[in-house]
C-alpha cells in the first residue's frame, strides 16, 4: 500500500551505541588536539609504556605492576579522543592485544599470582577506549583481539566472582560493544570467534553491571547486522518457524538468531522488569534490535512473554527506555493485527498519549509513530481518540522535525478512519490544523491529503446529523468550526441543508466580519470553497453565457441605409438602423418607439454621451448577436449595454473586464458592478477577493471593502443553494 510505504520513511531509527568507558566521577579533560612539542612529548610517553608492557609479559610481580601501570597510563591517556590517534601510532594496539591474556605459568605453579585479572582488564579498558574510533576498530581485531576478548568473558567459570573478574569481565564485554560499533564485519567475527554465548550467559550473572554490559554488547551486535543477513546455512529443527516459507527466514541473520537460540529471551524479559534503568534499558534495545532485523525473531520475543513488561516501560522514570518501549510496540503492531489489539487492551494508550506532551522530541516521534500503528486498526481507533490523543497529535503537525511531523500525520490518518472519531476531529479545529500546516516532505503531504479526503467520505448520515446538531447547540467556537469544515468536506448536495436550512452561512459570514484577521481569513478560504462547490451543482461553460436566442438582421445591415427607417446622430456622425430589429433586442427601443417619447416618430435621433466606436460596437451586437469586446472600450461598452438593457452584451463586457480584475483595482471594478448592475462582475469580484484575502487584507480600504460584500454574499448564497441556476452561480 502506498501510504504504508511512506509510513516506513517516518519510522525512527533505533541505534546501536557504543560505551562511554570514563570511569565514573571524572572530570573534564581537555579536548584540544596536542601539536608540536606537546605532540612529541605525547608520542614519548606511549612509546615508553608500550616498551614497558612488551617487556613485562610474566607472572614476576615487578612485571605485573608494570604492565598494570602502562595499560593505566595508555588508558587514562585514551579517555581524551583527540589523542587517540596518537596512542595508535605509537604502537600501543598490539602491546595492549598481547596483555589480553594471561601470561604462561609453568606447570603446577598454584603460588599466588600477583596483580591476577588486573592487566587484562587494564588492557581491555584501553582498547575499548581506542575503538570508540571507527578507523582503529579493524586493527585491534587484526591484531587478534577479538578471541582474546571472547576469552576473558568466561574468566568466571573457575567459580572466582572477585571484583576484579567482575571488572574484566565487564570490560571485555565494552570493549567488544566499541569495536563492534556500527562495523558488521567485525560483528561477523565475534560471532564466528563464539563470543554470543558466553555473552548470553552473563546475562544471569550476579552483578547488574555485567549484565548491563553484556547486554550493551548484545544490543550492538544485533543492530544493523546485514552482512550477517542470509546466512543462515543450519537452522536447527526445533525453531518452529523454520518452517517458514523461505523469503522470511533468508531475512533472518546468523547472528540475531544465535542470539535468540542461545536462550536470551528469558533472561532479557526478566531484565525488562528491573528496577535499575541501566538494565532494562540495555534489555529493551536488545529486543529492539533483534525484532528489527527479522519478522520471525518478533513472533519469537511476543510468544516469550515481552508484550506487558515492554508496556511497562512506557511509564519509567527513564525516558530512553520509554523511546525504546514505544518504538518497539510500533515494531510489534506494525503487521499483526491482533497484537494492535493485545497493546491497547494491557493499557498502552494512555502513558503513549502522556509521551507526546514530553519536551523530549524523541520520546514524542516514537509515541507518534507506536500510536500510528496502532491506529490503522478499526477497534482501536476510538479508544486512541476518546483518551485524549487527538489533540496532542494535532500539534505535533506544528513541529520543526519532520519525521516527528510524518508519525503525528500517519496516526491522523488512522483516527480519521472511524466515524466516532469525525466530530471530535473537527470540533477541536483538526481540519483546520491539516490545512494550514507546513509540511517538511512530500509524505507527509501526501498523507494529509489522503486524511482530509477520509474525513470528507464520512460527512453524511449520523456523523452530518451530529455536526449540525453541534452547529445548532453547542458553543460558539465550535459552532464556527463545524461550519469551517463542512465548507471544505461537504458534498455539494447537502450545502443547503447545512448553510441555509442550519445557519451555518450565517457562522461563516460573522468570522469574514471579525475583528481577527486569522477569523477572516478562515471565513473566507471556506466562503471561497462553498462557492466553487455550489457552481459544481450546475456546472457553467467557461466562455460567458450566450444571449437569449433570436432573430437578426446580420452583418450587412449594420449602417446601412438600405431599408434604414431611423437614423442616429453619433458625434455628428449618422448611423442609419431599422426600428425592427430595434424593436426585438430590448425593452429600452421598444419603449423607445412604442412609448410616449418623443423619439417615436422622429427620424434622426441624438445620443449623446456615446462614442462613436462604443455606439457602432453595440449596434453591430444588435445585428448579429455577437461582438469582440476588447479591454480598452469594454467599461464604455458596458455602461451603454446598461443603459439599453442588453444583458447579452453587458455579459459579453462583465467577463472581458473579469481577465483584469487585479489586487490594485478589484475594489473599483466593484465599485464598476454596483454602478452598472453587473452582476456577473460583481460575483466575479467576490470571488476574486475571497481566493485573494490574505493578501488584500494588508491593503487600504480592505475592511470597508469587506463590509460592502457580506450582504451580497449572503444574497448570493440564498439564491444559489435555494435554486440553483447557471446565471446565478457565476461567482
Amino acid at each position: 500500500m502506498e501510504l504504508q510505504r511512506s509510513q516506513d520513511q517516518g519510522l525512527p531509527e533505533r541505534k546501536g551505541q557504543k560505551r562511554k568507558l570514563e570511569e565514573e566521577n571524572q572530570e573534564d579533560r581537555e579536548t584540544s588536539l596536542p601539536t608540536g612539542d606537546a605532540r612529541r612529548a605525547l608520542l614519548a610517553e606511549v612509546t615508553a609504556q608500550v616498551s614497558v608492557l612488551d617487556s613485562t609479559f610474566s607472572w614476576r610481580e615487578p612485571d605485573r605492576a608494570a604492565a598494570k601501570r602502562a595499560t593505566h597510563v595508555l588508558a587514562e591517556l585514551a579517555k581524551n579522543e583527540e589523542v587517540v590517534n596518537v596512542i595508535v601510532e605509537g604502537g600501543a594496539v598490539p602491546a595492549l592485544v598481547k596483555h589480553l591474556q594471561a601470561p604462561p605459568c609453568s606447570d603446577g605453579d598454584r603460588s599466588p599470582k600477583p596483580f591476577e585479572h588486573e592487566v587484562e582488564k587494564g588492557s581491555a579498558f584501553a582498547l575499548g577506549l581506542l575503538a570508540v574510533k571507527p578507523e582503529h576498530q579493524q586493527l585491534i581485531v587484526d591484531s587478534g583481539a577479538l578471541s582474546h576478548l571472547v576469552n576473558l568473558l568466561r574468566r568466571h567459570k573457575d567459580g572466582s566472582t572477585s571484583r576484579a573478574v567482575i571488572s574484566v569481565i565487564r570490560r571485555a564485554a565494552d570493549a567488544i560493544t566499541n569495536l563492534a560499533h556500527e562495523n558488521s564485519s567485525i560483528k561477523t567475527r565475534v560471532r564466528m570467534e563464539g563470543g554470543i554465548p558466553p555473552l548470553v550467559e552473563l546475562l544471569d550473572f550476579t552483578d547488574t553491571k555485567v549484565q548491563r554490559a553484556a547486554a550493551g554488547a548484545l544490543r550492538t551486535l544485533a543492530f544493523k547486522n546485514d552482512e550477517n543477513k542470509n546466512q543462515v546455512t543450519d537452522l536447527p529443527l526445533e525453531v518452529d518457524w523454520i518452517k517458514l516459507p523461505s523469503v522470511l527466514v533468508n531475512r533472518v541473520n546468523a547472528l540475531t538468531l544465535q542470539i535468540v537460540e542461545c536462550n536470551a529471551l528469558p533472561s532479557l524479559i526478566l531484565m525488562l522488569r528491573s528496577e535499575d534503568a541501566a538494565i532494562h534499558y540495555e534489555a529493551v534495545g536488545v529486543i529492539g534490535n533483534l525484532v528489527h532485523s527479522s519478522p520471525n525473531i518478533k513472533k519469537e520475543v511476543l510468544a516469550a512473554g515481552a508484550l506487558q513488561p515492554v508496556i511497562g516501560l512506557l511509564t519509567s522514570c527513564c525516558s530512553e527506555s520509554q523511546r525504546e518501549a514505544a518504538l518497539l510496540l510500533g515494531q510489534f503492531a506494525a503487521t499483526d493485527s491482533d497484537c494492535k489489539v493485545h497493546i491497547v487492551q494491557r493499557g498502552a494508550v494512555r502513558p503513549l498519549i502522556d509521551m507526546l506532551h514530553s519536551p523530549d522530541v524523541q520520546l514524542k516521534e516514537m509515541s507518534a509513530f507506536a500510536l500510528g500503528r496502532l491506529a490503522q486498526d478499526t477497534h482501536n481507533q476510538a479508544g486512541i481518540a476518546h483518551n485524549g490523543g487527538l489533540v496532542p497529535l494535532l500539534k505535533l503537525l506544528d513541529s520543526k522535525n519532520g519525521s516527528l511531523q510524518h508519525n503525528a500525520a500517519f496516526a491522523l490518518y488512522g483516527l480519521a478512519d472511524n466515524e466516532d472519531n469525525v466530530s471530535d476531529f473537527i470540533m477541536v479545529g483538526g481540519v483546520q490544523r491539516l490545512q494550514d500546516g507546513e509540511f517538511i516532505v512530500q509524505a507527509t503531504k501526501d498523507c494529509v491529503a489522503k486524511t482530509l479526503k477520509r474525513l470528507e467520505e464520512k460527512i453524511h448520515g449520523r456523523v452530518l446529523n451530529h455536526l449540525l446538531y453541534l452547529m445548532r447547540v453547542a458553543e460558539k467556537p465550535v459552532q464556527r468550526r463545524v461550519a469551517l469544515a463542512l465548507a471544505h468536506l461537504c458534498s455539494p448536495e447537502d450545502q443547503r441543508t447545512i448553510f441555509i436550512d442550519n445557519n451555518g452561512l450565517e457562522l461563516l459570514l460573522g468570522l469574514l466580519g471579525s475583528t481577527s484577521p486569522k477569523q477572516q481569513l478562515d471565513g473566507a478560504v471556506a466562503l471561497y470553497k462553498l462557492a466553487n462547490k455550489a457552481m459544481s451543482l450546475s456546472p457553467m461553460d467557461a466562455a460567458p453565457p450566450s444571449p437569449t436566442p433570436q432573430v437578426y438582421l446580420g452583418e450587412q445591415y449594420v449602417n446601412n441605409a438600405t431599408l434604414s427607417d431611423v437614423t442616429f446622430l453619433v458625434e455628428g456622425r449618422r448611423f442609419y438602423a431599422h426600428r425592427i430589429c430595434l424593436l426585438a433586442s430590448s425593452d429600452a427601443f421598444r419603449a423607445m418607439f412604442d412609448g410616449g417619447y418623443r423619439e417615436k416618430d422622429a427620424r434622426d435621433i441624438e445620443i449623446p454621451n456615446i462614442r462613436w466606436e462604443v455606439f457602432e460596437l453595440m449596434m453591430r451586437f444588435i445585428y448579429t448577436g455577437s461582438v469582440d469586446v476588447t479591454l480598452d472600450i469594454a467599461q464604455d461598452l458596458l455602461r451603454a449595454a446598461d443603459q439599453y438593457l442588453l444583458e447579452g452584451l453587458k455579459r459579453l463586457c462583465e467577463y472581458t473586464i473579469a481577465q483584469d480584475i487585479s489586487l490594485e483595482n478589484v475594489s473599483s471594478m466593484y465599485e464598476l458592478s454596483e454602478a452598472f448592475h453587473a452582476i456577473s462582475l460583481r460575483h466575479t469580484c467576490i470571488l476574486f477577493i475571497l481566493e485573494n484575502f490574505d493578501k488584500l487584507s494588508t491593503r487600504p480600504g480592505h475592511l470597508h471593502l469587506i463590509q460592502r460584500i457580506i450582504p451580497e454574499i449572503r444574497n448570493y448564497f440564498a439564491k444559489a443553494l435555494t435554486k440553483p441556476n447557471p446565471h446565478n452561480l457565476r461567482l
